[in-house]
């Protein structure tokens, strides 16, 4: 076995052990896991001690970046919720329509004018950081007393600007490839591929496969744990028939993911199970691969007028937002939330990876500016994770101290309890109710839980009248 595979198999592992073991600590702490596996990429790489190094056109981080891309595509439109979208569809047509389109406009013409890039190139540069990033995205949104409207807004943002950025980032490519100058018979073809062939392919892939589960399922039964593989085989495969048929996988993944969260929902949350944890470990080893070389190359590039371009892509979105979305559309916390909270991470560096791949001279320009960016981005969306982190924390404690819970000195974090701190709280023999909200229990539970289902577990607990002064500690791992 070569050493190069052996050092990637360890990567892995590392990855995997060490997301695992720090992922509770961060969370309490709000200290985005980015920042983490871009300093273990370092350590192991170029500016550490040099075990392993993936260049900007290595094999290795061109397979990471399309599984990773093809992953997130792919995971954001299983996620999609319908109902929820009925009721924020105000703030999501604003995030993913003006808001999304004019940050990359805005963007794209700040390149233009404080880079000297061409059209093309600007508009490139334009939709990749206009694209917010889904790993640190996830670590606001699982802070405890994140408004409703704060937590769907960014995730869906995250999970679905991509998918009207990509196609700017295709076109341009394209325009590149051809000298600047595609012929309106290309242009057509290259639509074609990207609006029409790709998702019609995806979408046929979706369809067969979950028919094929779905006999399986009548005849045979199928064992719950690979229905998670299962469905991991379609979003690669949906990828793989499309770039066969030379159209746009990574649209096809999409159409895939939307089309097996329209069909065939107990499909999305088995993927929910083992699917998102295993897109979230190859996105932090795309960081990791990135940080062992690549996204250092952001620091050659800082002069004036790149780090103007820099202000004005991270702030573009704020300032964007801050006209578009009304008060009404939300309270002023969640506002606050939407409009500043939009790191450029691991989707910006993804997206702009397929021009580099495509061989476009100026690509090496464009990543390099970028992962500038998504530094700067790591640091001060990093720092507004932290205060964002302790301030709602505050708000969480100060709400429990006045419901004048019994033992809540007991428990820092009332939203996330461990096992130790409901020991103690039964050690002190304080009113404590467990519920059972998994979506796969098993023949047994813990004595005395009520079973809930998972979809309402709020609802559901509050049709049986719990008690409002007694310690409501949910089980839904």
């Amino acid at each position: 076995m070569s050493s190069d595979l052996v050092t990637l198999v360890a990567l892995v592992g590392l990855v995997v052990i060490a997301a695992a073991l720090t992922s509770g600590l961060f969370q309490r702490m709000g200290i985005p896991q980015v920042a983490l596996f871009l300093a273990l990429g370092a350590l192991v790489g170029s500016p550490g001690l040099e075990l392993v190094a993936f260049e900007l056109e290595s094999p290795g981080l061109g397979a990471i970046a399309v599984l990773s891309l093809v992953l997130v595509l792919f995971t954001d439109a299983v996620s999609l919720r319908w109902s929820d979208l009925k009721t924020h569809l105000t703030i999501t047509a604003l995030v993913l329509g003006p808001g999304t389109i004019l940050t990359a406009i805005l963007t794209a013409v700040a390149a233009w004018a404080l880079l000297g890039l061409s059209p093309a190139a600007a508009a490139i540069l334009g939709a990749v950081l206009a694209s917010t990033d889904p790993v640190m995205t996830r670590a606001l949104l699982h802070l405890p007393n994140v408004p409703d409207a704060t937590r769907y807004a960014l995730a869906i943002e995250s999970g679905l600007n991509d998918v009207v950025l990509l196609p700017i980032v295709l076109l341009a490519t394209a325009v590149l490839s051809a000298g600047g100058q595609l012929p309106v018979n290309e242009i057509a073809t290259v639509v074609g591929s990207v609006f029409l062939l790709g998702p019609v392919l995806g979408v046929l892939v979706a369809v067969v496969a979950v028919r094929a589960l779905e006999w399986c399922r009548r005849r045979a039964g199928i064992r719950r744990d690979f229905e998670s593989l299962y469905v991991l085989g379609v979003a690669f495969t949906a990828y793989a028939v499309a770039e066969s048929f030379h159209a746009s996988g990574f649209m096809a993944a999409f159409a895939a993911g939307l089309t097996v969260a329209v069909v065939d929902v107990e499909l999305c949350d088995c993927f929910h199970e083992y699917g998102e944890a295993t897109s979230q470990m190859l996105l932090l080893l795309g960081f990791v691969a990135l940080g062992t070389a690549t996204i250092w190359s952001g620091l050659t590039v800082i002069d004036a007028p790149t780090l103007g371009f820099a202000l004005v892509a991270l702030l573009g979105r704020t300032l964007v937002l801050q006209v578009l979305l009304p008060g009404r559309a939300a309270g002023p916390l969640a506002r606050r939330l939407i409009v500043w909270f939009g790191p450029r991470g691991l989707s910006s560096l993804l997206l702009v990876l397929l021009p580099v791949f495509a061989g476009i001279p100026v690509a090496t320009r464009l990543f390099s500016v970028t992962a500038l960016v998504v530094l700067i981005s790591v640091l001060v969306h990093g720092a507004g994770l932290s205060w964002a982190t302790w301030r709602l924390r505050r708000r969480a404690e100060g709400a429990a101290q006045s419901s004048g819970l019994p033992g809540v000195e007991l428990v820092p974090d009332p939203e996330l309890i461990t096992f130790d701190e409901l020991s103690r709280l039964q050690e002190q023999r304080l009113p404590v109710t467990l519920l059972d909200v998994r979506r796969s229990r098993s023949d047994t539970r813990a004595a005395g839980a009520i079973p809930l289902p998972p979809a309402a577990p709020a609802e559901s607990a509050a049709s049986l009248a719990l008690p409002r002064n007694e310690w409501l500690v949910a089980y839904c791992a």
